[in-house]
This record gives C-alpha cells, structure tokens and sequence, in this order.
C-alpha cells in the first residue's frame, strides 16, 4: 500500500522529466520558462532526446548557467519509456512530467509546491490552457479539446463526468508511485491512463492541481488533428479490454453522436427524394433540432470561456470533426478486436505499441 505524505517529511525536490522528438525550438520555449519561475527552491530538468535526428543539446547547453541540466540521448522508443529513463536517471524524490511543447506560467513550481505541501498526493495533473501568443487554430483545437461539453472534462479540469485521469503532457509522479507501477508501458497514445489505471490499481490516489496549469501548445493542422483524435479513440478500446474495470460509457458518446447526424442526414435526403410522410418528417426534423441545441450550447460556452467569437464559431465543426474521428477510430478498433484475446491485442493493432529495445 503507498504510503501517502511520505514525503511530507523531507523538502520537495522537483526532477522536470521532459522527453523530446526532433523538436529543439519548442524545448527552448520551456526550458525560457523554466528559468522565469517564482519558486526559488532548486529543481533539476532531465531531457531524453528519443532518437531523434534533429537534436535539442545545443538548446539545453544554452541554459546551463540558469538551470540545472541533465541530457541524455538514446534509442527511440517512444515517451513513454522515454519518461520511464528520465524518472530512473533523476535524482528528485518527485517527478513533474512535461511535454516539450509546453510553456509554463512563473507560476506552475510554487503553485504545485504549495498544493502538495497542503494535500499530498502521488500522482496529480493540471489545466491545458491557450497563451495569447498562441495562433488563431492552436485557440480553436484547444477550446475544443478542453471543453466539458466535447471532452466530459477528462483533460485538465477539476469537476468531469469520470474520476480525474491526470494527462502526461502535465503530471506530477511521486518516486514512490514510479517505483511501484514500473512507469509508463508501451502503448502510444493512451500510455498515460494506462499508468493512471495500474496507480489506482495499486491504491494511489490521483487529483486536479487547480492553478497549475501549462500552455500547451500544439503543433497541428487539421489533418494532424484527425489523426491524433482517431488515435485517441482506438487506444481507449484496447484500454477498455487491458482495464475493463475502468470502462466508462462516456466513451461511447462520440460514436453515437456521430452515428446519430448522419442517420439523421441520410433520412432527410432520402425523405426528399421518396416524398417521406410528413409525420416520418417531424421525428427527423425532431432530431436535428437536439444537434442545432447542443451546437448553440456548445459554441454559447465556448464563447464564454475563450472571449472570442471567431473561435466559438469555429470550434462548432471543429467539434463534430474531433467526435467523427474519435468514433471512427473507436468504431474500426473494436471491429478489429473482435474475438482477438488480451495476449494478441498488441500483435493485431501494432500501430499502437512501441516494441522493446533489444
């Protein structure tokens, strides 16, 4: 059983664990944070370059004299195990795990601090927040991607439909927790519930930092966009069957709201085209109205809580794009894992597993 507030008993001593992939300018961008922050007490940062061929050493050599720096290369193999090696090479008695597209406010060291200090916890996440410098697409994936309305408020928010699962881009790991579950497996994406799943397992608990929030900035057009939602959506089957415990029918939502317009669409163009009986009519007609009110909801509150109208407007498509891409990868992976057993999952869906090193 973990022991909670064990450290409680000794200062924190913070290892920044950041893996990095052919990215040097936005590691740059954090490591420029890292060096504005408001809490005085000494952290380390642990880059892991994955094998990438496009390196970030010269980047971290550059902020040296302001942060102490570890940086360690080797063989690509994906973040998880990436963050696996930076936590075993770290020398803090508590992880932070970052993305290298992440900027922190000055904020984020002394606002974690403080939380733990007040309610310790092995593991916790924070908010995905937009900075102001961010472009006008960057604002719109991230107001979709973080709102209650689109995502249920499992990524960065305090009160969601399911028990709160912290994200990798932003988790704290206690040393205890890491040595306990043996870090993050092989699956990509999806490594990050995947952990959260076997912590709970174990009797750790999770909660919602309020006010540790990172910006997040995604490198994305609308075809990356797809992709990565269609990921997220045929990882959480295969999290479904390794975790069947941890099933929520939140999940299912996507598909059947995507299922449901274009039923809806197909009736209405089939009722033009064979003169439909106008009562048929009223229960499409029905239908579309719940979709127009759930849009105009939707946009209503993400209008509110971007204070942009452009953006409200488009995270409307925006929103139907991310459903019908999660629903699409939902839908095709339980297809494909239909009577395949839990020991042969990673043989039929490889595209979702990182193999091991030799």
């Amino acid at each position: 059983m973990p022991l909670q507030g064990a450290f409680l008993m000794k200062p924190f001593y913070f290892s920044i664990v950041i893996p990095v992939f052919n990215r040097p300018d936005e590691i740059d961008r954090l490591l420029q944070s890292l060096t504005f922050q408001d809490d005085k007490n000494p952290f380390e940062v642990v880059v892991v370059e994955d094998g990438s061929t496009i390196d970030a050493k010269q980047v971290c050599d550059k902020y040296s004299n302001q942060l102490e720096i570890n940086y360690y290369f080797k063989s690509n193999s994906g973040p998880g195990d990436s963050r696996n090696y930076g936590m075993s090479q770290a020398k803090g008695n508590y992880f932070l795990i970052l993305d290298s597209d992440c900027v922190l406010p000055s904020h984020y060291l002394s606002t974690v601090r403080k939380a733990l200090s007040a309610s310790y916890t092995d593991c916790f996440g924070g908010a995905d927040a937009a900075h102001d410098s961010f472009t006008f697409f960057q604002k719109a994936v991230n107001a979709v991607m973080t709102n209650p309305f689109s995502t249920g408020g499992v990524r960065g928010a305090k009160k969601g439909l399911t028990r709160f699962q912290p994200r990798s881009f932003n988790m704290g790991v206690s040393k205890q927790l890491f040595e306990a579950t043996g870090g993050f497996g092989k699956i990509h994406p999806g490594e990050d519930p995947e952990f959260v799943f076997r912590a709970w397992d174990l009797g750790f608990k999770t909660r919602f930092v309020d006010g540790a929030e990172v910006f997040h900035e995604r490198r994305i057009r609308l075809n990356t966009f797809v992709k990565q939602i269609y990921k997220f959506g045929s990882v959480r089957v295969i999290l479904n069957r390794m975790h069947p415990k941890y099933q929520s029918r939140l999940f299912l939502l996507p598909s059947v709201f995507t299922a449901g317009w274009i039923i809806l669409i197909t009736l209405l163009l089939i009722s033009f085209l064979f003169n439909l009986n106008p009562f048929h009519l009223d229960y499409i007609y029905g239908g579309i109205s719940l979709y127009l009110i759930y849009s105009v909801l939707f946009f209503a509150n993400t209008w509110y809580r971007s204070k942009s109208f452009r953006i409200a407007v488009v995270s409307v498509p925006l929103l139907f794009i991310q459903f019908a891409s999660y629903a699409y990868g939902y839908i095709r992976s339980s297809l494909k894992l239909i009577g395949v057993s839990n020991d042969r999952i990673q043989v039929k869906l490889p595209e979702f597993f990182f193999k091991d090193i030799a």
